[in-house]
């Protein structure tokens, strides 16, 4: 990667954009993500939902662990889409795939 360290907001639709986009274009097994929150959603659960801090925490744990699986394999490293997923603010997704070159 071109930059040490960077911050970018993302929705967990944009980690099932990127998961996607791995499994189509690399060769590598993507892990899964953590569940949806479909259940969380319904009314007259007696709790704060999606807005559960105890549900607030898992999934960042699990989406934090695939995504530093993914930019941990030496295959997926040098895909665009994982590239511009962490580095640029907004995801493109009319971009061409393909390889970022590392020289």
């Amino acid at each position: 990667f071109r930059v040490q360290e960077c911050s970018v907001r993302r929705r967990y639709s944009d980690f099932e954009w990127l998961r996607a986009e791995l499994e189509k274009e690399s060769k590598i097994i993507v892990p899964p993500l953590p569940g949806k929150a479909i259940k969380r959603l319904l009314p007259f659960r007696g709790d704060d939902g999606i807005f559960e801090e105890d549900f607030i925490e898992e999934r960042r744990q699990g989406i934090e662990g695939f995504i530093n699986k993914i930019a941990g394999h030496p295959l997926a490293q040098n895909e665009k889409c994982l590239h511009m997923f962490l580095t640029e603010p907004m995801i493109d997704k009319n971009y061409v795939p393909g390889k970022v070159r590392t020289h």
